[in-house]
């Protein structure tokens, strides 16, 4: 399988997605928005992206099977799986908030081999493939050097609809608002870690994410340079539901935090 050939298809097939999102976002309508679960939004944007994706990556790819948010293929897991989020961030696309993206990943069981993320507001490209780097717009990207947490940039997001680890999680927020130059909350994920693989952010971590949110990012930190962990340090991230990611000190600092409150 060539990594490298299927990426830069890939890329394509996801740029074009997000030219539909941008297009329509400019006559968008709050009334068109659903709700399927507390504080999840979905609106046929999302829907009609996701549909997009899935025909031109059966397309690209036929033998492998699908793992997206919107449910939109009967094509269940397989051996190969693409992993889908056709708009990570639909709450900032619903309010004209302009950090929001596609985020594709191609995975073998858990291991991804190839991930594109594409951060629509600045049209930015993020790409990676096993063994080959991560890459933006074409250039290559690596993680952060800095090796102090108290000159890092952190990013996280805000629980928003399992508040069960609250408590544990305002605590990780206390701490590294006095220990850091500052937390940011962007409202995807996808590019939350994209930025933790390029070098603005410095670490990411978040708990209550599914394997869409993230699968394309964690494959750009790794061939950025970075680490990727769940909240105990093992390697349960694409499906566990805890991340934590950055360079080789900055997520070794967050990790002792976490398990200090978690």
């Amino acid at each position: 399988m060539n990594l490298q050939k299927i990426c830069a298809e890939l890329n394509g097939i996801v740029i074009s997605t997000g030219d539909y999102i941008i297009e329509q976002r400019k006559a968008f309508s709050k009334d068109t928005v659903e709700i399927k679960a507390l504080n999840q939004l979905v609106s046929y944007v999302d829907i009609n992206a996701e549909k997009q994706l899935v025909e031109k990556l059966s397309l690209l790819l036929p033998e492998a099977g699908f793992i997206t948010e919107e449910n939109t293929s009967d094509k269940g897991s397989k051996a190969y799986n693409w992993i889908i989020d056709p708009l990570d961030g639909t709450t900032n696309f619903i309010h004209d908030l302009p950090v929001y993206s596609v985020s594709v990943a191609l995975a073998k069981g858990e291991e991804i081999l190839v991930g594109v993320v594409y951060e629509l507001g600045r049209k930015e490209l993020f790409t990676a493939w096993k063994d080959g780097g991560a890459w933006l717009n074409g250039q290559p990207i690596r993680v952060s050097g800095e090796n102090a947490l108290s000159k890092s940039l952190i990013a996280t997001g805000f629980p928003y609809y399992d508040f069960q680890q609250m408590e544990a999680y305002i605590n990780v927020l206390k701490q590294l608002l006095k220990s850091t130059h500052g937390l940011r909350r962007m409202g995807s994920a996808a590019v939350d870690m994209a930025y933790v693989a390029c070098g603005r952010f410095e670490g990411f971590f978040e708990y209550g994410l599914h394997a869409w949110d993230i699968a394309a990012g964690i494959l750009l930190v790794k061939e950025a340079g970075g680490q990727v962990v769940d909240f105990k340090g093992e390697d349960d991230y694409l499906f566990g539901e805890t991340i934590i990611s950055g360079n080789a000190d900055i997520h070794q600092d967050l990790l002792k935090l976490i398990k200090s409150e978690f």
